[in-house]
């Protein structure tokens, strides 16, 4: 199981930091800070720099997802930036990732959630801390899948419907 768990936020933690750092850095092709700025005003997310930010940031914490550190806040923060994605972007494109759908992101947040409720597992710094029995288990799983919906909702509640 172990071995599992270290794959499983590896590959999903790596995923998110590589989409964070896209648009914190501009690495890899992104557009940065004030790129990513751009495409949330025009998406009628208010203030866009400041919305730019905190994406970058829930996502670059994929970094802390795969080191397995401070995991079930690492998975809130990157399950809360999927569930705003889904329901800016990805919704209204059905299920399928080929059509822009939310399957890829739905994956995702649930890698996110199901790592908050297992924990980070034996080959995690929480482990080599002493962290992983105080930071993992059933209620912190059901808080980090609560609270992403909860936060992922309420800033798609305060968007601004875009300009047509």
């Amino acid at each position: 199981m172990a071995y599992g768990l270290l794959l499983l936020r590896v590959a999903v933690g790596g995923v998110f930091f590589a989409h964070g750092a896209q648009k914190l850095f501009g690495w890899w092709g992104g557009g940065g800070l004030r790129g990513t700025a751009g495409w949330l005003g025009s998406a009628g997310f208010r203030p866009p720099l400041l919305m730019a930010l905190l994406v970058a940031v829930a996502e670059s914490s994929g970094a802390l997802l795969a080191l397995g550190l401070a995991t079930p806040f690492a998975a809130f923060a990157v399950a809360s930036a999927m569930v705003v994605a889904v329901g800016s972007v990805h919704w209204k494109n059905g299920f399928f990732s080929g059509n822009g759908g939310y399957e890829f992101n739905l994956v995702l947040w649930s890698a996110a959630v199901a790592l908050a409720a297992t924990g980070p597992g034996r080959f995690s710094v929480d482990r080599a801390l002493g962290w992983d029995d105080n930071l993992s288990g059933v209620w912190w799983g059901a808080g980090a899948l609560v609270a992403s919906l909860a936060v992922g909702g309420l800033v798609l509640a305060s968007r601004r419907k875009p300009a047509a």
